[in-house]
């Protein structure tokens, strides 16, 4: 765990600021460095750290509540129209791109290489939260990046791309691809071993979001729609019974810190709540690894109350 501490912090500091020895050639446009897009954190990290500041990442979607749910403005398909690359997760996830236009030269779908081994959301409700308005989790499962083997998928998906768009730095973007490689091993590595005691066992969850996580470890994971913000209403609750009355779990995985009145509640029932952020959103401190980080390091203390 220290290792991939130290490692995090380094990888924040060559994802933002660092660069390679030779700059990537001009935009598409000609008039300004390289560009490429992305539609989540994960995949912006992952760009930031293989580009090492020769392309510039753009994610607009960041100040969004959830960018799955996303919807742009015609300035932002623009500005994505002009861009060099545009880095999609695949996997059903931002929907509004099968309703707009963008240059078929420039687009990758960084989840295509493993398309076969997309997972489904089973029993999805829609729901409401935040300015995207109205959706629902039911379809495809889209947090690919939640199973480290996926996200390094995703990661040399990019790389590639860069590769061959730019490669006379093709060199660079390989070198930090393989430095990359090793902290996203590692961290599966720290994640087998945080959920070990959890194989198995009965687990519930805030969100429909945990399916990779769940796949990759052995988690047998049953999922409500409920927000860290929102006391849930009576219906709900029993729910929730109905679920554990089957399904005895003792903790409940959320996207985010549940409220104390949540938190207290769930407790009268035998469950505990803790934080497994998904990171699709750009994290307030830190980066990526310092996020799953802390991730791990939750479900440690979890596992030993």
């Amino acid at each position: 765990m220290r290792r991939l501490l130290t490692v995090a912090a380094l990888a924040v500091a060559c994802g933002e600021g660092g660069g390679g020895d030779q700059p990537a050639s001009a935009g598409a446009r000609g008039d300004g460095p390289p560009t490429a897009f992305v539609v989540n954190y994960p995949l912006e990290y992952f760009a930031g750290r293989i580009g090492g500041g020769l392309v510039q990442i753009e994610f607009p979607m960041a100040g969004a509540d959830d960018p799955a749910f996303w919807q742009p403005t015609a300035e932002a398909i623009r500005a994505m129209q002009r861009a060099d690359l545009i880095l999609l997760n695949g996997a059903a996830y931002a929907k509004w791109v099968d309703r707009v236009t963008l240059p078929s030269a420039a687009v990758v779908n960084t989840s295509e290489a493993f398309a076969d081994r997309y997972l489904t959301v089973v029993g999805s409700v829609t729901h409401t939260h935040g300015p995207e308005g109205e959706h629902s989790h039911e379809g495809t499962a889209f947090t690919t990046w939640l199973d480290p083997t996926l996200a390094i998928m995703h990661a040399e998906a990019v790389a590639a791309a860069f590769s061959e768009r730019w490669p006379e730095s093709a060199s660079t973007f390989g070198a930090n691809m393989m430095a990359l490689r090793e902290d996203l091993e590692q961290l599966g590595a720290d994640l087998r071993v945080a959920t070990a005691p959890f194989a198995g066992e009965p687990l519930v969850a805030s969100h429909p979001v945990y399916q990779y996580l769940a796949a990759q470890y052995g988690l047998d994971v049953e999922s409500m729609t409920w927000e860290p913000d929102e006391m849930p209403s009576e219906r709900q609750w029993r729910a929730l019974r109905d679920i554990l009355a089957r399904h005895p779990a003792r903790l409940m995985l959320w996207e985010a810190e549940p409220m104390a009145e949540i938190a207290d509640r769930l407790r009268t029932l035998g469950v505990e709540a803790v934080v497994f952020a998904p990171l699709g959103n750009r994290p307030t401190q830190g980066g990526y690894l310092d996020g799953m980080v802390a991730n791990v390091e939750r479900l440690q203390v979890s596992a030993n109350p």
